[in-house]
């Protein structure tokens, strides 16, 4: 009789093992063998982080294995399971590789196929096709969209981390990692006092050194002792944790009525101000967006206040950005004048800190909320919605969606929301967070999210003129990279344009994305479909750039991009393609490190080996 061995794999994170009754059963093109039990005498199966082989024999020839499935049984109680793959040696030598990387929960089952990547039409066989869309009938009923709010990008359907289906949850070591930094920077920012600090007013310049008592890095101590100074203010644009504002003034704006008379101590070239901003020597940063938009009133006793301050920039002799002109409010006036360093010391010092204020404001609320975390949302659960586990894409992104749902749902749960951190930290709470979202939903596009354009439209893209600007130089290298592996993985699965356009299930994910994702604004730019080769690998690009990179260079640097350590690809080709991918980052790594080398103040945001790949690893 037939004999196989079968090696299951038990993922290594907390409570992954099970003592529950583990079944199996191959089908195959010539038949279908009865379940087996995976049970070794003695011995304690399916423990945390084991690989555990058993040998099943059959009573027939089974053919080619197209599925097998796997049963969970309880044993006692409810003993949740964390298969990572299972492989299979035929009885004719062959090895099958089946990954799953997918919890089993109460008394359940999973069919896997073998890992080889298969579009649509790949799949001629009936019980392929059906097994195809029944997974995704099954995942359409678990991933449903939700409208958290008026205007926003939607969501997952669900209220709380708990109700999200077990693949996405937080694993119970993310978890726990999640409340300690959570802790951890509520201590760091000493939330308590800082809050009791904002409801009385600050005696000193000194108290602001109460917030960096408990974080010590290099960059911190450098901004904590020239924050007051200009260029360090002016640089903070360039490369500071909201890069993406400032942009070359090609005209200087009616409403803000700067003259060259009140700005000539700060032009270094002998020329007049309309003549800086002809050559290119003028930067602005507009806060706009801010304008009207109701601040905190959560608090009666605190009074609270939001700026929308204009502000104009220069580059000097020595290419450094500097401010030459703030203005806090939108419409000029009287009672709305601009400060300028000539001003008294602390008359521009306290004009700067509203600018300030209000980049930290535009920067947590759509930088980094809407622009990383709710846009990589919606690649998620488009994916999870439209793309079958077999198919490339899906294999592709799985790992830059990571816990991207989990997170958010918890800061809905906990930061966002009515009465959460939002409302007891920001002026912008009590709502005000949620307009900021729902106005710059207007001009969130899809050409803002392609880097390079983005860098090129805010007129920020010469090398020569804007030598500093770390963070569009280190980001052009991570993006050409990615898009270099891209394209690598789509010429692997589809050889024309036109296997693209037939792609069903890939159009859905982007047709999800556009309609749920961008509300379905025409104006967003955001395909609703794809025709190209070309233009898949800039999609794919778009999602893992800005789950990985452009989150890391927002809020922070950690590690894995290029690492997949789910092997959801078992193709030779794509494996290859991953390597010459961290090849390619390894060599950016050495560049940045060896720029950083002399740097007072180094930027690495951007150095592949700190950005994660999703937004929530």
């Amino acid at each position: 009789m037939p004999s196989y061995t079968v090696t299951v794999a038990t993922g290594s994170q907390w409570f992954a093992g099970t003592d529950d009754y583990i079944y199996l059963s191959l089908v195959g093109s010539a038949g279908c063998s009865e379940k087996h039990l995976l049970d070794k005498p003695f011995y304690n199966d399916f423990e945390r982080g084991a690989v555990d082989s058993y040998d099943v024999t059959v009573d027939e020839e089974l053919g080619e294995i197209q599925l097998v499935r796997i049963e969970k049984r309880k044993y006692w109680l409810h003993d949740d399971w964390y298969l990572k793959y299972l492989t299979l040696k035929t009885p004719y030598g062959d090895y099958i590789e089946f990954p799953c990387y997918r919890w089993i929960t109460g008394e359940g089952e999973i069919v896997l196929r073998d890992g080889r990547a298969r579009l649509a039409r790949d799949d001629q066989i009936h019980i392929l096709k059906q097994h195809r869309r029944k997974e995704l009938e099954t995942r359409q009923k678990q991933y449903r969209w939700m409208e958290w709010n008026p205007g926003f990008p939607l969501s997952i359907d669900a209220k709380c981390h708990k109700d999200l289906p077990r693949d996405i949850q937080f694993d119970s070591e993310k978890g726990v990692d999640f409340v300690l930094n959570y802790s951890k920077a509520m201590e760091n920012l000493f939330i308590n006092r800082f809050m009791h600090m904002f409801q009385s007013s600050w005696s000193d310049f000194a108290d602001f050194e109460k917030i960096f008592v408990k974080i010590s890095n290099t960059i911190s101590e450098r901004v904590m002792q020239r924050w007051q100074e200009d260029d360090m203010f002016g640089y903070q644009f360039l490369n500071g944790c909201n890069p993406v504002l400032i942009r070359r003034c090609t005209q200087l704006p009616e409403k803000l009525p700067v003259t060259t008379e009140m700005v000539e101590c700060s032009l270094e070239r002998e020329l007049s101000l309309e003549q800086e901003v002809q050559q290119g020597n003028i930067f602005i940063v507009d806060f706009e967006l801010l304008d009207g938009i109701d601040a905190n009133k959560t608090d009666p006793c605190t009074l609270q206040f939001l700026a929308a301050p204009i502000c104009l920039l220069y580059k000097n002799l020595a290419n450094k950005i500097v401010p030459i002109a703030i203005q806090l409010k939108q419409i000029p006036g009287e009672e709305n004048p601009i400060f300028l360093p000539s001003d008294a010391k602390y008359d521009w010092l306290l004009a700067k800190i509203w600018v300030r204020s209000s980049d930290f404001h535009v920067h947590q609320t759509i930088t980094h909320l809407l622009r990383t975390h709710l846009v990589s949302e919606v690649f998620g659960i488009a994916l999870y919605r439209q793309l079958p586990a077999v198919h490339p894409i899906f294999k592709l992104l799985v790992a830059h969606v990571r816990f991207t749902i989990a997170i958010n749902t918890k800061a809905r749960e906990q930061l966002i929301c009515e009465y959460g951190l939002f409302d007891k930290a920001n002026a912008t709470g009590g709502g005000g967070h949620v307009q900021m979202v729902q106005r710059a939903m207007q001009d969130l596009t899809y050409t803002s999210l392609c880097f390079p354009e983005a860098i090129k439209a805010r007129g920020m893209d010469s090398k020569e003129d804007i030598p500093y600007y770390f963070y569009r130089d280190d980001g052009l290298l991570v993006w050409e990279a990615i898009k270099t592996f891209t394209a690598e993985v789509v010429g692997i699965y589809y050889e024309s344009d036109q296997v693209v356009q037939e792609d069903q299930e890939l159009q859905d994910f982007v047709k999800d994305v556009y309609v749920y994702g961008m509300r379905g604004r025409k104006a967003s730019g955001f395909p609703k479909s794809l025709k190209s080769r070309e233009k898949l690998s800039e999609y794919l690009t778009v999602v893992i750039f800005t789950a990985s990179a452009q989150h890391a260079a927002v809020n922070f640097g950690q590690l894995f991009l290029g690492m997949y350590p789910e092997e959801h690809f078992i193709e030779k080709p794509v494996k290859e393609a991953m390597a010459r991918f961290r090849k390619n980052l390894e060599v950016i790594v050495s560049m940045i490190a060896e720029r950083n080398k002399n740097k007072k103040l180094p930027y690495y945001y951007l150095s592949p080996d700190r950005i994660p790949n999703s937004v929530a690893i």
